[in-house]
């Protein structure tokens, strides 16, 4: 590697980032339309992608029900880190003679797909990170890690460098042992429980858990709904709307729920999307913050979820978890309108 490159990739670790590496036209081809980096333009050769780690110490509480703000805004925060980080790389690099775009950690979507209502990004950093050995596929698709497990949010800078890819991790090393928590950790269906998704970057085959319709995990990471089909446990969000079991009726199933959003009372938190008027809310993702190289880790923050109850909401508009029976006794007792709300 010459001097630029080593730069390029040590630039992200001195900003807090905690892994880095190098991806090409070459170590991604094959891959979906998601790994053109000309996309982005057409000079467009190597990105430089890496990992910021989001705080460990907020996933107990925001699993088991008892603070959700505080990860909220360290999520916030971390693709913050990871957007300024990829400015600050690109600005470098441009000034030093080379085309750089900065890829946005999240919430930037291709212009065509969102005016469906989907949102897929130009470039997909999952895709990038795992071409050049920041991280491993898991089960969930995520892009896992050694020491900070699922946990982290990716970024990167797209360049016009002639850059040197840097390898994928060796296969033994993914700790990924399907043990299938991620998917039993998400409300949606969203990730299929017995058929795989393969992609191919730069001849090498990558696995993981096949995705169904992506509104499925816009109606529960978005916020609209969040009740396991259990009834047991629910994500952060107390809409009981009801998510069907196909896909062909998912969009129909989503509508009310994204309406009755709106009438929600506020709460302190949350941050603006493209696709909303209101604020919406960090009510999930409990597939990413289960997944640890520990297994046993990963069994005891399952259980944190499972046993954290069911979220009502409260006139105040506060949110709170409450034992299955409790709230289910609580929508019972509301007023017909306001119960409607909840699709309840």
């Amino acid at each position: 590697m010459n001097d630029i490159e080593m730069l390029a990739l040590d630039y992200p670790l001195s900003e807090g980032a905690i892994g880095s590496g190098i991806a090409t036209l070459d170590s991604l081809s094959g891959g979906p339309p998601s790994t053109d980096l000309t996309e982005l333009f057409p000079e467009a050769r190597s990105a430089v992608v890496f990992a910021v780690p989001l705080d460990q110490r907020f996933i107990d509480p925001f699993l088991n029900k008892t603070d959700r703000l505080s990860h909220e805004r360290d999520n916030i925060r971390a693709n913050n880190i990871a957007a300024g980080i990829a400015v600050g790389l690109a600005d470098y690099l441009r000034q030093k003679g080379i085309k750089s775009t900065p890829i946005s950690p999240n919430k930037v979507y291709r212009p065509a797909e969102l005016k469906k209502g989907l949102m897929l990004p130009d470039i997909s950093l999952r895709y990038l990170a795992v071409a050049a050995g920041v991280g491993h596929f898991g089960l969930s698709g995520n892009v896992i890690t050694k020491d900070h497990g699922a946990g982290v949010i990716l970024g990167a800078v797209v360049t016009a460098a002639d850059f040197s890819a840097t390898e994928p991790l060796p296969v033994e090393e993914n700790y990924c042992d399907r043990c299938g928590l991620c998917l039993a950790s998400c409300a949606s269906g969203f990730m299929h429980e017995r058929e795989d998704q393969r992609v191919t970057l730069g001849g090498r085959e990558y696995t993981y858990s096949k995705r169904r319709n992506q509104l499925r995990c816009q109606f529960v990471c978005g916020g609209f709904s969040g009740l396991h089909q259990s009834g047991k446990w629910s994500s952060w969000s107390p809409g009981r709307w009801a998510v069907p079991e196909s896909d062909e009726n998912i969009l129909s199933a989503l509508m009310p729920g994204f309406k009755a959003y709106y009438q929600w009372p506020e709460i302190e938190g949350g941050q603006y999307h493209v696709m909303m008027k209101k604020k919406l809310l960090l009510t999930c993702g409990n597939c990413q913050l289960v997944c640890m190289p520990d297994k046993n880790e990963r069994l005891r923050r399952h259980r944190l979820l499972v046993r954290s109850g069911v979220v009502v909401q409260r006139t105040d508009g506060r949110l709170e978890a409450l034992p299955a029976e409790e709230a289910r006794m609580y929508i019972e007792m509301l007023e017909p309108e306001r119960k409607a709300l909840y699709g309840a």
